[in-house]
């Protein structure tokens, strides 16, 4: 006995990849999302402008600023209120007081599983 099994695939390699990129993109931006959250949440507060100030954006959405490459799938948070950076680092003059990092280190490990939901989002 002869079994004979062809499979014919009808790929549209462009359209795989164009979906997957804006999958990508989709779970860049859910994760900068995420992170601007916590950021807002750890951010000290005196005043609350510094928490007021800060913003996201991410390629494809939120172009802002326009911080992010549009051509490459990339995501920023950042604060506007001009002394943001002093809170994360220090001075010379007053202790760090992080709240960017400790909100990066929370969520960078969940980019994986948003990009497979995003991805089986597809079909």
């Amino acid at each position: 006995m002869k079994l004979d099994y062809s499979v014919t695939l009808n790929l549209e390699f462009e359209d795989m990849t164009e979906a997957v990129k804006q999958a990508t993109r989709l779970a860049m931006r859910d994760m900068v999302v995420d992170i601007a959250h916590d950021a807002v949440g750890m951010s000290p507060v005196e005043t609350g402008n510094n928490r007021r100030s800060i913003k996201y954006e991410a390629s494809g959405f939120g172009a802002e600023v326009g911080i992010v490459d549009q051509s490459k799938t990339e995501g920023a948070v950042y604060s506007t209120s001009g002394y943001g950076g002093f809170l994360e680092t220090g001075t010379a003059k007053m202790a760090a007081r992080p709240y960017f990092k400790p909100a990066l280190d929370r969520n960078s490990p969940r980019f994986p599983e948003k990009l497979r939901s995003r991805i089986n989002e597809l079909g």
